[in-house]
């Protein structure tokens, strides 16, 4: 009895497990019972079943990438180029997407692979060996992208993110012109770039020309208005002392005069002995007035 009620509470347990699966966020879950979908659960958190006779197969619904075979393509004046390039997809349809693949990732790429290959293709063969090496790889990829993205989610249920073309490897007849070219372009916006930053030193060389100029300007105008106050203050100050004592003042101006003469020691002046100019060198008083 004993060993009967443990096989019945390991049963039960077994059971009660098998009732229930988990849905994480980013996922999507495929309720099967023998083979057939069900439903499809979406909802993050725990879901019920019935146990034994469903299955649940969980699905990435976050975006998934493969690598592109490197593929050889015509274009339209029979010209081969390589085109590499990765696609990034992702789970549109849950049930489309089982039913075609099978729920198996690896399988999904090798038959979304043929898809984006056939439509790369015809949009190669629609352009001249010219048109490609002038033209943006991006181009090439929203096209690709249109097209691949309408015939997966029908046979597939898969939805094309996006279509990176990776690389475009030319004739090798042509490939030094190719590099030719890009060369060229990568100097000329060099050179674009080096005549913008010449404008822009320019620019702002003379915004501090004109800075400084006006700084000089303010600060000449400001020292001649100094220079003013103090010519005109020195003038009041020599009214004041001529007018308290006339004798002082010319004295004073006279040793003035004398130092602004002889104070380097190498001026040489030729005068009157009696001139007016050397009258403090002999007799310190002043010659009376000649009429």
């Amino acid at each position: 009895m004993k060993t009967t009620a443990a096989i019945i509470i390991v049963l039960a347990l077994l059971l009660g497990f098998n009732s229930f699966y988990t849905v994480n966020e980013g996922q999507s879950a495929l309720v099967l019972q023998f083979g057939k979908i069900l439903r499809t659960d979406k909802q993050p958190g725990l879901h019920a079943k019935v146990p034994l006779l469903q299955q649940v197969l969980t699905l990435d619904d976050r975006i998934l990438a493969f690598d592109g075979q490197p593929e050889r393509y015509a274009t339209v004046d029979k010209q081969s180029v390589n085109v590499d390039y990765y696609v990034k997809w992702r789970i549109a349809n849950p049930g489309d997407y089982y039913r075609a693949t099978g729920g198996d990732e690896l399988q999904a790429g090798q038959r979304l692979n043929p898809i984006v290959s056939n439509v790369l293709r015809g949009i190669v063969d629609t352009r001249s060996l010219q048109q490609l090496i002038a033209g943006n790889p991006g181009e090439l990829s929203d096209g690709t992208v249109q097209q691949a993205n309408e015939q997966a989610q029908k046979a597939l249920g898969i939805s094309v993110v996006d279509v990176r073309i990776t690389g475009i490897e030319f004739p090798d007849d042509i490939r030094a012109s190719v590099y030719k070219r890009m060369q060229t372009e990568r100097q000329q916006q060099a050179a674009a770039i080096r005549a913008d930053g010449k404008q822009q030193a320019e620019a702002i060389k003379a915004d501090a020309d004109r800075q400084a100029q006006i700084i000089r300007a303010n600060a000449e105008s400001d020292a001649d208005k100094v220079k003013g106050e103090g010519d005109a203050q020195a003038a009041q100050t020599y009214a004041q002392a001529y007018a308290q004592d006339p004798d002082f003042f010319a004295f004073y101006r006279s040793l003035e005069a004398y130092k602004k003469a002889f104070g380097d020691g190498k001026g040489t002046i030729i005068l009157q002995p009696d001139s007016e100019f050397l009258r403090y060198f002999g007799n310190p008083t002043p010659a009376p007035a000649r009429h």
